[in-house]
């Protein structure tokens, strides 16, 4: 009886011992997929933050597209990433005056910020080619000035990667690596970007709520920024930079370049993208948010200084046939323009480099 027993338990022992039969390697369906809605704190001035309905914003989506905005995995000799030209130490962009790849060639354009770039929903880039994020986001990868890879071969790694097709089963619910997608990585990199939030805590809006107060030479500024009062010059800078972003989001031809025709545009801006000459020369407005703090200026860096941007401004600029019409020599004092500089200084808040969700996991 006692041999009997012995002989049944050694049959279960290697019966035990039996592998599994082979799984596919590539089927993630092992991996839990729950993913849990992203709580996004959003200043009280602000517009609504539009939400795309097959993208909503969920913590394991935003992880996923921070993880894949700071690696150089994206670019083709992973020597640079999303990060490499949205610094946010830089507010999300790069003190350089032409944003150069992976090949070390500048681009025609200077980077813009992200900050608040999940409310501008009349197109992004400089000329507004793009009209999402999810839709932006697929460029940088295969232009050759920028990160310079092909989308076939970014798959590809991460397929491979130790880490990223679960981090994708998390955040999309895929159940094999080979749905690893394009599309997928621009969603994760959206959602990522639609959390890159400021505002709320710099001093212009602790003195709309009553916080503190400005000083004498910012509430100067204040004033010629929104042309309060009579008694002092118009800067003519809320038409294009007014409401709680600082942008009116639209596309202007601000003067800064000397032509003789509307043809004559080296970078036709706006007008590449929508073929009518009357945009040529346009470009986007940027947001005024931390400004003092993202130099250099315009769509090509040309001004170093916030000071030099002003001066463009009080000159009235380059005459263009589209020229916006309140481009216009304002005749501001030195004083003035330092009074306006010291108001643009009230717009800095930089609370969200605290923002753990923001900054770099790989450090």
């Amino acid at each position: 009886m006692k041999t009997r027993t012995i002989f049944f338990l050694l049959i279960l022992f290697f019966s035990a011992c039996k592998k599994d039969p082979p799984t596919d390697p590539n089927d993630l369906t092992n991996i839990e997929y729950n993913p849990s809605s992203y709580s996004l704190s959003i200043p009280e001035s602000f517009p609504i933050l539009e939400i795309p309905e097959d993208n909503p914003l969920t913590y394991q989506g935003v992880q996923l597209g921070r993880r894949l905005f700071y690696d150089p995995i994206m670019s083709a000799d992973s020597t640079m990433s999303c990060f490499s030209c949205h610094d946010i130490n830089y507010g999300f962009n790069e003190p350089l005056s032409l944003s150069k790849g992976i090949d070390g060639i500048e681009g025609p354009r200077s980077s813009m910020s992200l900050l608040n770039v999940g409310f501008f929903y009349n197109g992004l880039f400089w000329d507004g080619r793009s009209h999402s994020l999810e839709q932006q986001a697929l460029e940088p990868i295969t232009n050759p000035l920028e990160l310079h890879d092909t989308w076939e071969n970014v798959i590809v790694k991460l397929k491979r990667h130790e880490n990223y097709p679960t981090r994708f089963r998390e955040a999309f619910g895929i159940e094999h690596k080979n749905e690893i997608t394009k599309e997928l990585v621009a969603k994760a990199l959206a959602q990522f970007q639609r959390i890159i939030i400021a505002g709320g805590n710099s001093k212009y809006d602790r003195v709309l709520r009553g916080e503190e107060f400005f000083t004498d030479s910012e509430f100067n500024g204040y004033d010629m920024f929104f042309d309060l009062s009579p008694d002092m010059p118009d800067a003519e800078c809320a038409h294009c930079h007014g409401g709680p972003l600082f942008t009116t989001n639209e596309y202007v031809n601000n003067g800064i370049s000397n032509v003789n025709s509307l043809e004559d545009f080296i970078d036709k801006g706006r007008g590449e993208v929508t073929g009518v000459l009357f945009d040529n020369g346009k470009f986007k407005i940027p947001t005024l948010r931390n400004i003092t703090l993202t130099p250099p200026y315009m769509h090509d860096g040309r001004f170093a200084t916030i000071e030099e941007v002003i001066h463009h401004y009080n000159s009235g600029g380059h005459y263009a046939d589209n020229l916006d019409p309140l481009i216009l020599p304002l005749n501001l004092s030195e004083q003035n323009i330092q009074d306006i500089i010291a108001f643009l200084r009230t717009l800095e808040d930089t609370e969200y480099t605290t923002n753990p969700d923001l900054q770099n996991p790989f450090e």
